[in-house]
């Protein structure tokens, strides 16, 4: 019988590939080694090339040099986040460190997650710019290093707004940055690299809640691709003008747009329809015909000629690097992750049911071949402002736990994205309020399904995933069979005051204020019911993990076990917030899936 590790992938990606000045070869970080390490891997096809051997630090985001000579990455020691950049010469060879201030981040392109691609060098390839915490932890400015002197000139920022260096114009004269306020609204900023004493220019003032993303410039230097929310529910994509503020609208879906690329001829896009990426190319005008691609959810996507290149995943196959010929309208796979287990794998199904107050929630539910009633595992995402899709999630987790017999049902609760911003938006300031009704709704769905059994269903999740997990289970006890938290908050109280110092000014908006609403963060936390626990709890944490620390898992395991409750507790000491050893992460996602079956199977 096949063990929940022959369904983890051979490697796992992280967030960016990207595609070479020459769109001959793409540049990802994997871990097929054990750690995640910088590849390089010719489009045409053929086997990677590896440029680093790390055992404990993990490569992040990677980026092109403009001459296709080097290649600029960040990478981080055992998950503690405190990114350093590097930069090493695209045959291979030692890398050079750019950065030496190792308690700190400093982070490439729109976030530290962001999946598009990254375009940190000047037009002449003289200088990076990146965003760095080093002067002061509570702050995040904007650098540019001179790769010659190593010269640092210096834009800095303030509390409360996190900056994130974007990208410089092809004239080489305008660096474009955005400043955070929060996952769903932040600004755009202007720096003029030509005056050095002219201060930056805001480009987006405005009220409220918006979200301005920035994309690709146009070859003249006039404007840039923009994602924006401005005008109703969802993510447009337009062209802006930094010199008459306005906004010229070029695709306006019922969706959110997700992706897009641009290299002066070709622009692409991807559009998040229901969870799943539609891709689209437009050249002279005209849209192309592009080849139907599986099912799934595209990322870091980007363009060079004739050649697209991003990730691809799907419900039943793991994350690939993939490269589309425009020319000849075919896809390559250019890596192969699958798992070379002999099962025939479960297509997910979208489906929506009612909750307490009118909503639908969406839900993707994995049904095990077969007839018989089923346990179901209900997954709930991290974020929470994130969107649960047909993935082939968590080291192949669902597909082991169809393989023994148990359900997966993973919904997209309040908060999440994908659905407008109003949904998103009701999480705010509501963690372990109205969510916690709508996962009460999904165990009713699910309990009114002939083939489930309503004493089998569980919860699992990581980061907020976690959090609900222990809200589920200490505050509706009658309903849960059992439960796996993964680096999980069980005290919003302590959290909101143990973040990086960076996340600080926004928890006020985001979860509440640890100063004035102790009292309300505690209301809402698990560690306040942790006495009604009493279905059987894993938990899992990383000791390195800088957002949701050790002592949120270490709390309220204690207090478990104070009242003789047998809770197990495993505690990574070389990880962070998630995992980037392949082997702790198959190991963790396995000890996860017995648990699960062991309660929740028939």
């Amino acid at each position: 019988m096949a063990e929940s590790k022959d369904f983890a992938p051979r490697q796992r990606f992280r967030s960016n590939v990207a595609l070479s000045p020459d769109g001959r070869f793409a540049a990802y970080s994997a871990n097929a080694d054990g750690q995640h390490n910088l590849h390089v891997v010719p489009v045409a096809g053929g086997e990677p090339r590896k440029l680093t051997e790390y055992t404990h630090n993990a490569v992040r985001q990677v980026a092109w040099s403009p001459d296709g000579g080097s290649l600029l990455y960040t990478a981080d020691f055992q998950g503690n986040e405190q990114f350093q950049l590097y930069l090493v010469d695209a045959q291979g060879g030692e890398a050079r460190r750019l950065t030496d201030t190792v308690d700190r981040q400093h982070v490439l392109g729109g976030s530290v997650y962001d999946n598009g691609a990254i375009t940190p060098f000047t037009p002449d390839g003289r200088a990076v710019v990146y965003a760095a915490n080093d002067r002061d932890p509570a702050v995040q400015d904007l650098l540019v290093q001179d790769l010659e002197t190593g010269e640092v000139r210096r834009v800095e920022s303030t509390p409360g707004t996190m900056l994130h260096a974007i990208s410089v114009s092809p004239d080489g004269r305008w660096l474009l940055a955005t400043g955070f306020r929060g996952n769903s609204d932040n600004d755009l900023w202007l720096v003029d690299l030509a005056d050095p004493d002219a201060p930056p220019r805001v480009l987006t003032e405005h009220e409220g809640r918006r979200l301005h993303l920035p994309g690709p410039w146009t070859p003249d230097s006039t404007a840039f691709h923009l994602r924006h929310d401005t005008d109703g529910e969802f993510v447009a994509l337009g062209l802006h003008s930094p010199a008459t503020g306005a906004t010229t609208a070029l695709v306006t879906p019922p969706w959110d747009v997700e992706q897009v690329a641009a290299d002066g001829t070709t622009t692409a896009w991807t559009v998040n329809e229901d969870g799943v990426s539609r891709l689209f190319a437009r050249r002279d005008g005209e849209l192309l015909v592009l080849p139907e691609l599986p099912a799934g959810v595209i990322a870091s996507l980007s363009v060079v000629g004739d050649v697209l290149t991003f990730l691809l995943t799907t419900g039943t196959r793991p994350t690939e690097v993939v490269a589309l010929d425009l020319a000849e309208g075919t896809l390559r796979y250019l890596t192969d992750s699958a798992p070379a287990v002999a099962v025939t794998f479960v297509e997910p199904q979208l489906v929506r049911y009612p909750t307490h107050d009118g909503r639908e929630v969406p839900a993707w539910l994995y049904r095990p071949r077969g007839e018989g009633v089923r346990g179901v595992v209900v997954s709930v995402h991290g974020g929470p402002e994130a969107q649960e899709r047909p993935l082939y999630n968590y080291a192949g987790l669902y597909q082991y736990l169809l393989s023994q017999g148990v359900a997966v049902l993973a919904p997209n609760v309040r908060g999440s994205t994908g659905y407008g911003k109003t949904y998103q938006s009701l999480i705010l300031r509501d963690f372990g309020g109205d969510e916690l009704l709508d996962l009460e709704h999904t165990f009713r769905y699910l309990a009114s399904l002939d083939w489930v059994d309503p004493k089998r269903i569980g919860v699992w999740g990581a980061s907020y995933g976690g959090f609900a997990t222990l809200s589920c289970l200490s505050r509706q006890p009658e309903l849960w069979a059992a439960g796996v938290s993964m680096v999980g908050p069980s005290n919003l109280l302590t959290m909101a005051r143990s973040v990086p110092e960076t996340w600080r000014a926004e928890m006020a908006a985001w979860v509440g204020d640890p100063d004035t609403e102790a009292e309300f963060l505690l209301e809402r936390s698990p560690i306040t019911y942790v006495d009604a626990i009493t279905a059987p709890l894993f938990v899992i944490q990383g000791a390195n993990d800088p957002r949701v620390v050790k002592a949120e898992s270490d709390q309220i395991v204690e207090a478990l076990r104070a009242r003789g409750v047998d809770v197990r507790y495993d505690v990574y000491d070389d990880e962070g917030h998630g995992f980037t050893n392949r082997a702790n992460e198959v190991k963790a996602i396995g000890d996860t899936a017995e648990f699960l079956v062991k309660h929740l199977g028939g």
